[in-house]
This record gives C-alpha cells, sequence and structure tokens, in this order.
C-alpha cells in the first residue's frame, strides 16, 4: 500500500509543480517526492540575478523554491495528497548563493494534523551542510483532494 502511495505521489508532483505559474516563470523543476518529502531544483538563470555585481540570484528566487518545496512536501504528508496554502514561511539566509550553479531545496514535513503540516527545509548547491538558507513552514490543507490525484479517489473509494 506504501508503494502505491508513492507511486501516484510520482505521477501527480510534476503536474502539480508544472501547475504553479510563478514555479513555471522562474525555472523551478520536480526531482523527488516521498512520503511528507519533496526535493525541487532552481537552475541559475541571469533573468534573475539579484545584484549585477556579483551575479548572485535573488532572495526572493530563493525563497519561492522553498516556498514551493515546502508546499509540495505538505501535500505529500496527508493520507490523500490535499492541495495547501502557506500560513507562515520564516527564511534564514545563511549566505549568498554561488552564481552560476543550481540551487536544490529540500522539504520534510515533521508532524501533520488533520488539516496542517508543519514543515523544515534546506537550499544548497551541493552540500547540505553548507546551507545557503534553511525555511521552517506551517501549510494548511485547503481541499479534500490535490489537483490531478484522481488515481488516489479511485483506490480510496
Amino acid at each position: 500500500m506504501a508503494d502505491d502511495y508513492i507511486k501516484k505521489l510520482w505521477e501527480i508532483a510534476p503536474a502539480i509543480t508544472d501547475a504553479v505559474p510563478h514555479s513555471k516563470k522562474l525555472g523551478i523543476r520536480f526531482v523527488a517526492i516521498d512520503k511528507g518529502r519533496s526535493t525541487l531544483s532552481l537552475p541559475y538563470n541571469p533573468d534573475l540575478i539579484g545584484d549585477t555585481e556579483t551575479r548572485v540570484l535573488h532572495g526572493g528566487a530563493v525563497s519561492t523554491l522553498l516556498d514551493q518545496a515546502c508546499g509540495l512536501a505538505a501535500v505529500a504528508s496527508f493520507d490523500i495528497p490535499k492541495s495547501c496554502a502557506t500560513l507562515n514561511l520564516s527564511i534564514d539566509y545563511m549566505r549568498a548563493a554561488v552564481p552560476g550553479q543550481t540551487i536544490i531545496a529540500t522539504a520534510e514535513c515533521y508532524k501533520a494534523t488533520k488539516h496542517i503540516a508543519f514543515m523544515r527545509a534546506i537550499a544548497y548547491e551541493t552540500d547540505e551542510e553548507d546551507p545557503i538558507a534553511v525555511a521552517q513552514a506551517t501549510f494548511m490543507a485547503t481541499q479534500n483532494t490535490a489537483a490531478g490525484n484522481d488515481a488516489f479517489k479511485k483506490d480510496t473509494a
């Protein structure tokens, strides 16, 4: 049963990621999903530079990446994926991103209630031990099901 759940998450997660216009515009890409966990990436894009002198990506792009990773992990934290909205997002920036490198964000749900998911996330290039930023977030389920999860309804009806 758990394997079926994970398989179905892998089917719907890319569609969920692609359905967010802001993420699509920034170039955020789906990487991986598991129960209560997700990984997304943000390839370096000169259009997202926040400081022309250093060529470092804008912190807002990193914030969006972390928010989207947390949101996707929140969707996957419930027994049946549910659409979620950010209630709270706190980000601690540790350092500037390295120009030219892809940024990876991993997020995990450390506690989920019936309607609320509590998240932690980290953004980094190659080493989680050298983070660009870390996040703490809270998400609320806004609907009974997430977009694209009809396969879940069929098995649980």
